[in-house]
């Protein structure tokens, strides 16, 4: 069934909000090419349900101070879960981005109940007290693996011992809210567009180092997913003819020589405790010469570095700098590399943001779930949830 335009209309003035902080009404017209009237009247309506309100003053150079809106965080809430090998982490995020609250459990991926372990897991966290000032608009789920679309849910994640796992079907069968899949670094893609750095940018890349190597490709403000959900494996990106195997059955992938366990192989071998200065300097030459691969072919704006081994940069600065900027064509010898701070919430956070990015998708890319989301959006409001 077609969407109404003034839908859509809404949709696009919560997605300008969501993607690019507080605006004025001027500035909300300008970007979405509509006429400031229509802007007004969409203004109007999503302050009266409750999603946009004023939020502070901009100085002008002449006349009235500049107005500017901002999304209702208490609007709604997500849940976001970070499944890895051994342990969940998962936070509870309003709309606007703030974490309200957020743990982490012991977790065996490997066991045949894992799914019906989650479902143990989340469960409580839905059954939220009634009354509360911040509904529910669904789950995100962020793996460590390839998943087929964001609705469906079905996941490759060697890592987790997973082949072709239905858990999205599993999830939504069990919980009573809407759920997504995705895979955990493309989750992180999703979150930077909406409150980091890709805010600013429509066309950069995300790469993550830590138990893993991986990236997310972010296309003209979206991820771009590839023909079947695995776009960005950069961890198995070959690099060494003859290198050591990787957990896909290959020999010599990234992941397989820069990863955690391929650092403190190294460490072993080399006769020490922990990863020293020369081992990390060697992963950092390899790592740097992958991201310029990745570089060369997408032609990103900047490259956001993040995961936990980012808490080790000044270790692996030292032979990723200069690879890194060694194997980069002249024109693109410029890109600027970010590294971020990191904290155990920042994958949760991503999956998070898969449903809170969903009331901006004009895509559609979540499927009948998004629809969910959204009408769970809506129906915060008055009372009546689906």
């Amino acid at each position: 069934m077609p969407v109404p335009r003034g839908d859509l209309t809404r949709s696009a003035v919560l997605a300008a909000l969501g993607t690019s902080g507080p605006l004025s009404r001027t500035d909300i017209a300008r970007t979405l090419g509509v006429s400031p009237a229509t802007v007004t009247q969409i203004v109007k309506d999503l302050v009266a349900r409750g999603l946009v309100a004023e939020v502070e003053h901009r100085p002008s150079r002449g006349g009235r101070p500049a107005v500017l809106l901002g999304l209702v965080g208490s609007a709604g809430r997500a849940l976001g879960a970070k499944v890895a090998a051994d342990h969940v982490a998962v936070v509870d995020v309003e709309l606007d981005g703030r974490v309200r609250q957020s743990w982490e459990w012991p977790f065996d991926a490997m066991a045949a109940d894992a799914p019906d372990r989650l479902v143990d897991l989340l469960r409580p966290l839905v059954e939220a007290p009634a009354g509360d000032d911040a509904p529910i608009l669904g789950i995100g789920i962020g793996v460590p693996g390839s998943v087929n679309d964001q609705e469906a849910g079905a996941v490759d994640a060697p890592t987790l011992g997973w082949r072709r796992l239905g858990l999205g079907a599993r999830l939504r069968a069990a919980l009573p809210v809407p759920v997504l899949v995705e895979n955990d670094v493309n989750a992180l893609a999703v979150a930077e567009r909406l409150y980091g750095r890709g805010r600013d940018h429509r066309n950069f890349l995300v790469v993550t180092i830590g138990r893993g190597v991986g990236a997310g490709l972010v296309v003209d403000g979206s991820v771009y997913r590839g023909a079947g959900g695995g776009a960005g494996e950069f961890g198995h990106f070959p690099v060494q003819p003859g290198g050591p195997r990787c957990s896909c059955g290959n020999t010599g992938c990234l992941e397989a020589s820069v990863g955690h366990d391929a650092l403190l192989r190294a460490a072993r071998e080399a006769g020490l405790d922990a990863p020293d200065a020369t081992i990390f300097a060697a992963a950092g030459e390899l790592f740097g010469r992958g991201v310029a691969g990745l570089i060369n072919v997408m032609d990103p704006e900047v490259v956001i570095v993040l995961g936990e081994g980012t808490r080790a940069w000044e270790h692996w600065r030292p032979g990723f700098e200069p690879s890194l900027r060694a194997h980069l064509m002249p024109s693109r010898r410029g890109v600027p590399v970010v590294v971020e701070s990191w904290d155990d919430t920042s994958w949760a956070l991503g999956a998070a943001a898969l449903v809170l990015a969903t009331p901006y998708d004009a895509a559609g890319a979540t499927g009948g779930q998004g629809e969910l989301v959204r009408a769970r959006l809506g129906g915060a409001l008055s009372g009546d949830l689906p």
